[in-house]
């Protein structure tokens, strides 16, 4: 079932969706609690794709606010509530109400989500994308239990990870962390099987991707080992290497599907490590409200601490090498031939010089 309304408010609202549920023959809500979307138009399909799908393991009420100041003078000053209601199978195994707001109504959303907001049942608020600088603080931010931001949208995503350090509240969380949440598993689970003194790590992933580092910061505070960060081709995160006395216990994952988990002494296994979907990381997030210590631990902890490498360097020393052995080789054009001609002019000459005196 689907209802517009338009120049509408909340009390409005929450009529159309007591009417909606007693349509359905359902008056009880029987949802477990609230997430909130701050998107805008272009991310607001696939945000609210990812949280009807996440629905169905926790059924919930969402409230999507797309903020539309407008771009003219006269659309930022006329001052608009739209809503659009969404329940039964359009809406997942929940509520859906998506909240677009015009004029200076942006700058008071939470005025708004307020009275929407499941009595009694915590809060989540997600940005998919355009976080702000400090959740905690932000007006919707400080009506949620937990907030949860992703670093991978940001125009620099490693360096947003200094901003979440900075601005860290309990409660905060970002789905560059989520996504290692297999990573870490396997890991953990590998040392479990044979346990070993780790001497040093290293973790490949391609550029700009923070949780390639979220990774290697918390294999260093976990571990207490230098742990090295390289640049590949990605997708994602490529491989981890954990260099013990007996050999590298190593988990390789070239094309973002299937890894293979290889220990001294044991046969290499095949294991399932595939790239996730937004939908199975806001599932994953939604199933624990209390602040994550661990990931406070990690995100603190400075990016400059891991070890930068860069896979290209080999391959550049290598092209150098062998420009100076082609130079060699040439016995037209190369230095070293250069610095030899001059050498051999000066001993003939000293030869000549020999001969006429003697």
């Amino acid at each position: 079932m689907k209802i517009d309304l338009t120049n509408t408010t909340s009390s409005k609202i929450n009529a159309a969706l007591m009417e909606a549920r007693r349509a359905s023959g359902s008056t009880a809500a029987g949802m477990v609690l609230t997430l909130v979307i701050v998107t805008d138009e272009g991310s607001a399909y696939d945000a609210l794709k990812a949280a009807n799908d996440a629905s169905r393991e926790h059924p919930m009420r969402t409230l999507a606010v797309i903020k539309r100041a407008g771009r003219s003078p006269r659309a930022r000053a006329e001052t608009r509530l739209d809503a659009e209601i969404l329940v039964g199978s359009d809406a997942g195994s929940g509520e859906t109400v998506v909240l677009r707001m015009h004029g200076e109504l942006v700058s008071h959303a939470q005025s708004v989500v307020l009275p929407l907001l499941l009595p009694d049942a915590p809060t989540v608020v997600w940005w998919p994308e355009n976080a702000p600088l400090h959740p905690a603080q932000d007006p919707l931010g400080a009506l949620a239990q937990r907030r949860i931001t992703d670093a991978v949208t940001a125009e620099s995503p490693v360096g947003q990870l200094a901003q979440r350090a900075e601005s860290y509240t309990p409660g905060d969380t970002d789905l560059a962390w989520t996504r290692i949440t297999g990573w870490r598993s396997m890991l953990a689970a590998a040392l479990d099987q044979r346990p070993s003194a780790i001497t040093s790590a290293m973790v490949e992933g391609e550029s700009y991707n923070p949780s390639v580092e979220l990774l290697g910061l918390w294999l260093l505070n976990r571990l207490h080992v230098p742990v090295e960060r390289v640049v590949t081709g990605g997708p994602g995160i490529t491989a981890v290497h954990l260099r013990t006395k007996d050999g590298d216990i190593t988990l390789d994952r070239p094309d973002g599907l299937m890894a293979t988990l290889s220990m001294p002494g044991s046969p290499d296994r095949q294991v399932a490590l595939k790239r996730r979907e937004t939908s199975e990381l806001i599932a994953e997030e939604l199933r624990r409200l209390d602040p994550d210590d661990i990931y406070s631990t990690a995100v603190r902890t400075p990016v400059e601490r891991l070890r930068e490498h860069d896979d290209t360097a080999p391959a550049a020393a290598e092209q150098i090498a062998q420009a100076v052995e082609a130079s060699v080789a040439d016995p037209d054009g190369g230095p070293a031939e250069a610095e030899k001609k001059p050498a051999a002019k000066k001993a003939a000459g000293k030869r000549a010089a020999t001969k006429d005196g003697a």
